[in-house]
């Protein structure tokens, strides 16, 4: 079973998740997983999740609290998702997990770019043209980002739960 790390953005759950739970597989609101920007998917096997805790501790203590503002909408071939700005802090915990876990690189290393993203579709382009009508006139949504989230898999393919949260450190970038 699987593990990831991520920044949840549950305030965006109204805005997202319908469209979530009905055209994503994997990361769907009934199986236990908020609107998020992964940091590290997949992270450390569930089993050794417990193992990783401090080091996630200390390595979110030691990044700062940030502003982000989700403006718009994009798309890449039949995905919706929504683009963070700025995604630079995002791509820095990123780089700083995975080079304190070189074993785990995002994505298992498949992209040579990771694009910090909060995914809110999947479909072909007349479904997200419905889904960019529906989400676009309820943007901009402005958060700060004070914490990450450990989410273990529960059950395969079915069920995930949150393990840990780390706080990050109260000053802002």
């Amino acid at each position: 079973m699987e593990t990831a790390v991520v920044c949840a953005f549950t305030e965006l759950s109204p805005l997202v998740d319908g469209w979530r739970e009905r055209t994503c597989a994997e990361d769907r609101p009934s199986k236990g997983i908020p609107p998020h920007v992964t940091l590290l998917y997949p992270f450390v096997p569930a089993e050794a999740a417990e193992g990783s805790v401090d080091g996630l501790r200390e390595l979110f203590a030691a990044a700062s609290c940030f502003s982000v503002s989700f403006r718009e909408l994009r798309r890449w071939p039949e995905m919706a998702y929504l683009a963070p700005e700025p995604p630079e802090p995002f791509a820095r915990l990123t780089e700083a997990i995975a080079e304190r876990w070189p074993a785990h690189p995002p994505y298992e290393g498949i992209h040579d770019v990771v694009i910090p993203h909060l995914t809110v579709a999947y479909g072909d382009d007349a479904l997200l043209d419905v889904v960019d009508a529906d989400i676009t006139p309820k943007l901009p949504f402005d958060a700060v980002v004070t914490e990450a989230v450990l989410l273990v898999e529960l059950e395969p393919e079915s069920r995930w739960g949150e393990r840990a949260r780390f706080p990050l450190s109260s000053t802002r970038a």
